[in-house]
């Protein structure tokens, strides 16, 4: 993963926000089930996996460049700096949110499992979802902006039907939405979060506080199946806002990066998938 840190220069005629690569995949490969000594199997699906995440790497490093080109880094380009209403921000703001459950999820999961493979995925996601949020918190603070919006959530995304199910999500209590820009303190994210963990409405694809707590209570192989389910859901859910923001943010960066973070959670979403139908279970229906 490399990763242009958000307190970057800004640049004359740029508008203060320095790009940012992440999202990368380092899924890694593992052996399965301890019970079974069938290793060629298992080499077999932790090559698929690792190969996935090595094109999700690649289409990082390609989008980076892009949006280096896009942002004015290399051709002077003049952009506006976004301001309280504009897309950008709400994307920042509700993905922060978004993010940060994803990385509780992601503690809880790599806590409570014995599986390599499944400790090295909610590592991964726990660490990637980490660091965007810090690049997203830059974003905010470069163009003077608060963390919070005087807004309903979501409603940047005007006229979607993402957003009108997001705003009608608004009343109930999800957990995980406290945030923060530092590196994991322990796993996959720092345990400061369960604190703070029903402050925020619900967004599209996010677990409830019920949710979380059965996720956190599960030990094993239920663990490692329902933290899947809701990580997968959990996705898909958040996927429209990046599609949202990489068609209308104002910002050439901060469209490559919705961009390149919806590119990178399809990707884990077919891995998830796949793990959960050898675990001979299902992705969650959609609530929302």
């Amino acid at each position: 993963m490399s990763t242009v840190s958000p307190g970057g220069e800004p640049g004359t005629g740029d508008t203060g926000l320095p790009e940012n690569l992440d999202g990368s995949k380092g899924v890694g490969s593992s052996a399965g089930d301890a019970g079974h000594a069938d290793q060629p199997a298992a080499r077999s699906r932790g090559m698929t996996i690792l190969l996935v995440a090595a094109g999700a790497v690649v289409l990082l490093l390609v989008g980076a460049t892009l949006g280096l080109a896009l942002s004015g880094k290399f051709a002077g380009s003049d952009s506006a700096t976004p301001d309280n209403a504009s897309v950008d921000a709400g994307f920042a703001r509700d993905m922060i949110v978004h993010h940060d459950q994803g990385v509780l999820m992601a503690h809880y999961a790599e806590e409570n499992t014995t599986d390599q493979e499944i400790s090295v995925m909610a590592y991964d996601i726990g660490y990637t979802q980490t660091d965007q949020i810090g690049q997203m918190q830059g974003w905010l603070s470069l163009w003077d902006l608060p963390e919070s919006g005087d807004g309903t959530h979501m409603g940047w995304m005007a006229g979607s039907d993402a957003a009108h199910g997001g705003m009608a999500m608004g009343t109930t209590p999800a957990a995980g939405a406290a945030s923060s820009a530092a590196p994991p303190a322990t796993g996959a994210a720092a345990t400061g979060s369960a604190s703070t963990a029903a402050r925020a409405p619900l967004r599209p694809g996010m677990a409830t506080s019920d949710e979380i707590a059965k996720l956190k209570s599960l030990r094993g192989a239920e663990s490692d199946t329902y933290f899947l389910q809701l990580m997968v859901r959990h996705h898909q859910g958040g996927a429209p806002m990046m599609q949202y923001a990489a068609e209308n943010a104002t910002n050439p960066v901060v469209r490559n990066f919705a961009s390149k973070m919806a590119q990178a959670q399809e990707s884990e979403i077919a891995v998830m998938t796949q793990m959960l139908a050898e675990r001979g279970a299902e992705p969650l229906p959609p609530n929302w």
